[in-house]
């Protein structure tokens, strides 16, 4: 059988034939960057593209391997960065907002310190949705992203210009962030794999408001064709920094837990946590799937999460934290950039200026009754990791978006995303086949708080059983 296109190759295959000297790190960084060339326009996954920065870091790549130097685990891998949070110094940084159309960070993130240090080479920025607000990709700046699976549907939001592009062969890797499912969102919608790593293991340090990922249990994560390549990903992000106030020192062995089996590993399989109105043709995709996880030797077992809460008490409570949370970055891009995003209305989607105005209605009282909520809910999840050491769900309730589909009051009840921000249990959404009309579905693994190397035994085997391009 003959190796599949450049672009095509996992990152762990590319970094290791680059570092045995079977591929050059130009020649990669240019398949790459051609393939973008072909492939940006109908996708729109990139907001900017740094060809020259990317060239030269392949040269300068060529060079170290060249003087047997000593490299990194992702060195001459393509990467791309989120348009939010994921800051490279001297690069356009949008935040997928035309207000800031013409911003240059004046700094590195610690995660793109840490990718570049570990060899890696960034292409670009991808698109995303304004300040990451909703779960599509489209904005006022370069418009929507869409699937490569099926261009007439939206990448999913907000990391969606990231999953796109992994998705296309547009890049080996990307990152993404997650506030309510903004990695595995996507990571359904385009058929690959996206995990939300446990609430402080992957650094975040964000200025000037170090604790406004905080409430909603934001996690960077990545977003990759294989499993492997994400745990290889999150190796080199991972691990706790000063700059960060929620970063935790807990050390968790990634790459080992790849080739781990699962014939111990038992899972509580819920069709809809209870309260989410689930399509019967994404469920029936999802339940197909388990078999995977059965022949990998698990045992799979339905559950009821008995949380007691209806969808218009959790809607309730992830609305009012949220769309305060959103109301509080445009209050700090107020004070510390003059940039007043309801003043410019034009320039701003109507569904963020929307979210923000309801935000600012949200008195204290009401945030203080979430928490009741949240903690009904977090005690329903931890209770079924004392039998089970997995829960499995769908990812989302419905096979995708228009591509232009403008999500609406009922977002909440479309995605099983957001719970596990609340709660802050590792969560990834992996590739669970596609319906009859060829959408495709992702099927959400969460596991124990800080037991993320479960979530990626249990993503593995399921690969191994049923690997992606078979879907």
């Amino acid at each position: 059988m003959s190796d599949p296109p450049l672009c095509e190759l996992s990152a762990t295959r590319l970094a290791e034939d680059i570092r045995t000297g079977s591929l050059r790190p130009v020649d990669v960084v240019d398949a790459y960057l051609n393939r973008i060339e072909s492939e940006n326009n109908s996708l729109n996954a990139y907001i900017s593209v740094i060809e020259e920065s990317a060239r030269e870091a392949a040269r300068e790549a060529e060079t170290a391997l060249d003087r047997g130097e000593a490299v990194g685990p992702l060195h001459g891998v393509p990467v791309a960065l989120k348009d939010l949070r994921a800051m490279k110094a001297g690069v356009r940084h949008t935040f997928g907002s035309r207000l800031f159309a013409d911003f240059e960070a004046d700094r590195t993130a610690v995660i793109v310190d840490r990718l570049e240090a570990a060899g890696a080479i960034v292409l670009g920025k991808t698109n995303t949705s304004e300040f990451g607000h909703k779960g599509v990709t489209q904005n006022e700046l370069v418009g929507a992203t869409a699937s490569p699976v099926d261009r007439s549907l939206n990448a999913g939001g907000s990391s969606g210009g990231s999953a796109a592009a992994v998705g296309a062969g547009m890049a080996a890797l990307a990152t993404g962030s997650d506030a309510g499912g903004s990695i595995r969102i996507p990571a359904a919608c385009c058929g690959v794999f996206g995990m939300k790593p446990s609430f402080g293991l992957v650094p975040i340090d964000s200025r000037p408001n170090a604790f406004g990922a905080k409430r909603h249990h934001t996690a960077f994560g990545p977003l990759s064709r294989t499993v492997e390549d994400a745990a290889l990903m999150l190796e080199v992000m991972a691990g706790p920094h000063p700059a960060d106030p929620g970063s935790v020192p807990v050390d968790v062995d990634f790459r080992a837990a790849v080739d781990r089996p699962i014939d111990d590993v038992s899972i509580a399989y819920s069709p809809d946590l209870d309260v989410f109105a689930v399509d019967p043709a994404v469920r029936a995709v999802v339940e197909d799937a388990l078999t995977g996880f059965e022949a990998a030797g698990a045992t799979v077992e339905a559950v009821t999460v008995d949380h007691g809460l209806s969808m218009a008490e959790l809607s309730e409570a992830v609305g009012a934290t949220f769309t305060a949370a959103m109301a509080a970055t445009a209050t700090v891009l107020k004070e510390s950039a003059g940039v007043d995003l309801t003043a410019q209305p034009d320039d701003v989607s109507d569904s963020l200026l929307a979210m923000i105005e309801q935000g600012r209605a949200v008195e204290s009282t009401e945030i203080a009754r979430t928490g009741i909520v949240r903690t009904e809910l977090f005690d329903a999840v931890q209770s079924i990791f004392g039998p089970y050491d997995l829960l499995v769900t769908p990812t989302l309730a419905r096979p995708g978006f228009g591509l232009h589909e403008e999500l609406g009051p009922d977002e909440w009840g479309t995605v099983l995303t957001w719970p596990f921000n609340i709660t802050g249990h590792p969560a990834a959404s992996v590739p669970a086949g596609r319906t009859d009309a060829g959408a495709p579905v992702g099927l959400q693994v969460v596991g124990r708080r800080y037991a993320d190397d479960t979530v990626l035994t249990a993503s593995a085997a399921l690969e191994g059983q049923r690997p992606w391009g078979d879907n």
